[in-house]
């Protein structure tokens, strides 16, 4: 039995990498699908691969325009009627430099997708699912949600920040049945660890890469459909008594 069965799902950042995977795996288990996004030509190239899993629309915003935001929750209501799943996912890597080189506007822009859309995602979906009297939302952060690293402090500052917002969303929705995690990746082998890796060292990115991987207990990176996996059963109800965690998918990691 499909498990999202009759169940409507917004996905940000969700044309490429691990969006666009955990779209797929959600409209294999019976879902609708809102996949939101700022790049036009990739959203209409993953609508076109999507479309023959199930029922997508795709939606250009930006994540940091509360007018935009406001839209793409209204749009999603108009075309399924509810939201059950929010996967808040959009997020940038910023620069690779040491944190007195990093300028105010990197810093702000960094911060503006992935703390600034986070709230924003919150702050329009919240209400409809409260009303709903259910729903589940998964934040993404990341395994710098939790440790530093040097050369990104904006990235690392504002992963942190997203589990500040995970565990009072957590706190305010619970009355109303809805519940709000949070996941943290490893490196994963998407086009952000690509530009990371070049950042790091630009004429050995991979020996970066080579680095990283053993620095993993696993030995890999994740791949998108392992991240998808795990938003898969948070955004189910095989998770129903699951609010306010952080989860950490990370190859071992965290086990150090």
């Amino acid at each position: 039995m499909a498990r999202l069965a009759e169940k409507a799902a917004i996905i940000t950042g969700g044309a490429n990498g691990i969006g666009k995977a955990t779209a797929q795996r959600f409209l294999e288990e019976g879902a609708s699908v809102t996949i939101v996004d700022l790049d036009q030509k990739a959203l209409d190239e993953a609508k076109s691969e999507l479309e023959k899993h199930g029922q997508v629309i795709a939606l250009q915003a930006d994540v940091t325009n509360e007018a935009d935001v406001k839209q793409y929750v209204e749009k999603t209501v108009e075309a399924f009627g509810k939201i059950d799943i929010f996967f808040n996912n959009a997020g940038i890597e910023g620069k690779v430099k040491p944190l007195p080189e990093q300028t105010l506007d990197e810093f702000q822009s960094v911060m503006a997708v992935n703390v600034d859309g986070v709230f924003l995602g919150l702050k329009y979906v919240m209400p409809i699912m409260t009303k709903q009297g259910s729903g589940s939302i998964i934040n993404h952060s990341s395994v710098a949600g939790f440790i530093g690293s040097p050369g990104v402090a904006p990235y690392v500052a504002s992963k942190h920040a997203v589990i500040g917002l995970t565990k009072t969303a957590a706190l305010e929705a619970a009355e109303s049945n809805v519940r709000v995690n949070s996941i943290h990746p490893s490196p994963v082998n998407t086009r952000m660890m690509r530009s990371l890796e070049k950042g790091f060292s630009p004429d050995h990115a991979e020996a970066v890469k080579s680095q990283l991987e053993q620095d993993i207990p696993l030995h890999r990176y994740g791949e998108s459909d392992d991240i998808a996996n795990l938003v898969l059963f948070l955004a189910s109800d095989e998770s129903a008594f699951i609010s306010g965690s952080q989860y950490r998918i990370d190859g071992g990691m965290s086990a150090k």
